[in-house]
């Protein structure tokens, strides 16, 4: 929380120095940008991930769109968009974004998907994650294969205290030639191996588990 707010003050020298983006990372999306691709970012809740999308938009040439859930609390959501998107990030509601992607499909983009948020059972995909019954949001599969575009797994490990670095690489290039539940099972199994990895950077406490798999899924 407090590394959070910090977002209020840092620089951008200073966030770039915190929140690390390797070599191997920023290839990544140059490749993409030096192809006019826009890109599907898809990452769990693991180090600073408020952090991760400063560097980004300063670093990288893509437009940095992020989904979010707007708070009922209209001066928390004010807060956090603003410190969200004070380098450049566009905000956009979850529940546009395939109508906000299909309009913006001719800018260089990279639209961020946080995987391990928790869907309502009837409409997930539902595998094994950590060893549970998990269910998990199809959008980032269904709106990949529909737009075709490469998804791109992220993680932002902790180096140590208030330093983290981010790490990238591509999960699928051609999405639309997968099929079902296959980029799902890909980033669900990517993020199980790094929480494995660096347990105590993943947020725990988001009730992950609260669903049962309905009978016949």
């Amino acid at each position: 929380m407090v590394e959070t707010f910090k977002i209020l003050t840092i620089g951008k020298e200073g966030i770039k120095k915190h929140c690390k983006f390797n070599e191997e990372c920023l290839s990544v999306f140059a490749k993409y940008a030096a192809e006019n691709r826009s890109v599907i970012m898809v990452m769990g809740h693991m180090g600073n991930w408020e952090w991760a999308g400063h560097p980004f938009s300063l670093l990288c040439r893509q437009q940095l769109v992020v989904l979010y859930h707007p708070l009922a609390n209209k001066y928390f959501d004010g807060l956090m968009l603003r410190m969200r998107s004070r380098f450049g990030t566009k905000m956009i509601p979850m529940r546009t974004a395939f109508k906000e992607m299909i309009a913006h499909k001719n800018e260089n983009t990279a639209t961020v998907f946080i995987s391990d948020q928790t869907p309502m059972p009837e409409n997930a995909y539902w595998t094994t994650f950590l060893n549970q019954d998990t269910p998990v949001f199809k959008g980032t599969e269904t709106i990949a294969r529909k737009l075709n575009l490469p998804v791109v797994y992220c993680c932002v490990k902790k180096v140590k205290r208030g330093y983290y670095e981010m790490f990238a690489e591509t999960l699928i290039d051609s999405p639309s030639s997968t099929r079902d539940g296959e980029i799902t099972e890909m980033h669900t199994q990517r993020l199980e191996k790094d929480i494995i990895a660096q347990p105590e950077s993943w947020l725990w406490s988001h009730r992950r588990w609260k669903y049962k798999r309905p009978v016949g899924q």
